[in-house]
């Protein structure tokens, strides 16, 4: 069955989709072909840069994308399942600020449960909202039994400071590498807006190997982060976000 498939239905239930993370820092492994945001390592050059990564330029199920034109359907795109925490790492990889994160933050997508390895940010945003681009984008990361991933894309506006982004960018390393956080607590649920509806499509991982394995959800409804906090991330991490996408032949439904 095509992956694309799975959205011909509003009560489809995802087909296994398989990728060998070895950990939670894969989005910045170290053995891996370096890539860039820009210059000669750039998006528009991923695909040469090593043959693992020859989805990002031969892919047809590629992220991030506009999301515009989605389906209205009759379904909760996903039941999100987080908790606070008071252990955890921020890491700085080189590419973004990336939060790992102990067990026990679930999220279920079409009935499949996916348990949240990390998460990470973007200035711009890598999705755009009826051709709108936001300042900030989150990115959740989960991985259920299988392997398979799904993601859960949060946008920021430029409005009140966010509680949850001060205690990460109160950590963040300014240079590569890792600070351990135990005993200050950061609830991931304060990023999340209250409204619940969400976009849904298959798409792929938005930095290299651009694997196409990921169910996208992205929030509707944008948060916010204050003129400040949008500053200090791009202070460090300006314009890390991958160029739009093409839809292709997949549907994108907005639910919830």
């Amino acid at each position: 069955m095509r992956r694309r498939n799975f959205l011909m239905s509003t009560s489809a239930v995802a087909c296994p989709l398989c990728i060998g993370l070895a950990g939670r820092r894969a989005f910045g492994s170290e053995e891996a072909p370096h890539w860039s945001y820009s210059g000669e390592e750039g998006p528009g050059r991923w695909g040469s840069l090593s043959p693992d990564y020859a989805a990002c330029s031969g892919g047809a199920e590629q992220s991030p994308i506009d999301l515009a034109g989605a389906i209205q359907a009759e379904m909760s795109p996903a039941d999100i399942a987080w908790q606070p925490m008071s252990q955890f790492g921020v890491v700085n990889n080189g590419h973004t600020i990336q939060v790992n994160v102990p067990e026990g933050n679930r999220t279920t997508v079409l009935g499949k449960d996916f348990g949240m390895l990390q998460f990470h940010f973007h200035h711009d945003s890598e999705h755009t909202l009826n051709g709108q681009r936001f300042p900030l984008e989150a990115h959740f990361v989960h991985r259920a039994a299988d392997s398979s991933l799904s993601v859960v894309g949060v946008l920021f506006e430029e409005g009140a400071e966010n509680a949850a982004l001060s205690t990460v960018w109160g950590a963040m390393p300014t240079a590569p590498g890792e600070v351990d956080i135990d005993g200050q607590p950061v609830d991931p649920n304060a990023m999340l807006p209250e409204a619940r509806s969400a976009y849904l499509y298959y798409g792929s991982l938005t930095t290299p190997p651009c694997s196409e394995v990921v169910t996208w959800v992205v929030m509707s409804a944008p948060m916010t982060a204050s003129a400040g906090q949008i500053a200090d991330f791009a202070a460090l991490y300006n314009a890390n976000f991958r160029p739009l996408q093409p839809l292709n032949r997949r549907l994108l439904l907005l639910g919830g």
